[in-house]
């Protein structure tokens, strides 16, 4: 299962990408909010990546914000949303914009997404709105993966570790507003402290 890819971007195209890793190119769907903001060719890209298996073939579908791969998760959970689709919505909406539509039941503008018709949207609705309960609704956008690699792999480390995705991302935003030096071990060293730091508050304040 691929779950990132750091490469060469190779190629790119509104809805595709190829990513040179090591010489060996990767084939991955893209959304338009990707797509735009990705950098010039034979630069370095880093995608976190969908891994799409069916009987005749494996497909790929890149992202450049955690939020965004699990959002395009999240669709794929709805009946009738195929990775086609989901990727479809992601670049008729972006996430800020989806959440408080499926929470709303706003139809009329959900159809307005090519390849969403009222049936579809019905169920996003009624499928998806208990799980956007947990979801932030903040429009504050999060820092690309692509523009911040260390970070994506302390994160990726710490959900390794068994930490939970919000938790981690939540740790690393912190150690960084403290002006931690950008490397790997350093900025996972003090994102560990970040995390840490409520149990000791915890256990002091029990004393």
């Amino acid at each position: 299962m691929i779950g990132q890819l750091r490469g060469r971007l190779a190629e790119k195209r509104p809805n595709q990408v190829l990513v040179d890793v090591g010489g060996v190119g990767y084939v991955v769907q893209v959304p338009l909010s990707t797509y735009a903001a990705l950098g010039e060719l034979h630069t370095e890209v880093l995608l976190l990546i969908h891994t799409h298996v069916r009987e005749d073939a494996l497909a790929l579908y890149g992202f450049l914000s955690s939020r965004e791969k699990h959002f395009f998760e999240m669709l794929l959970s709805a009946s009738g949303v195929g990775p086609s689709l989901a990727l479809k919505i992601l670049s008729g909406m972006s996430v800020e914009e989806l959440v408080p539509a499926i929470r709303g039941s706003d139809l009329a503008r959900l159809t307005r997404i090519p390849g969403v018709g009222r049936k579809t949207a019905e169920r996003m609705v009624v499928e998806l709105r208990d799980k956007l309960a947990a979801m932030e609704t903040s429009t504050t956008a999060r820092q690309p993966a692509a523009t911040s690699g260390t970070a994506a792999d302390v994160v990726s480390a710490l959900l390794n570790l068994g930490y939970e995705q919000h938790t981690a991302e939540r740790a690393v935003e912190r150690a960084g507003k403290d002006g931690t030096q950008e490397s790997f071990e350093t900025l996972l060293r003090a994102t560990l402290q970040q995390l840490s730091a409520p149990a000791q508050k915890g256990a002091r304040a029990a004393r």
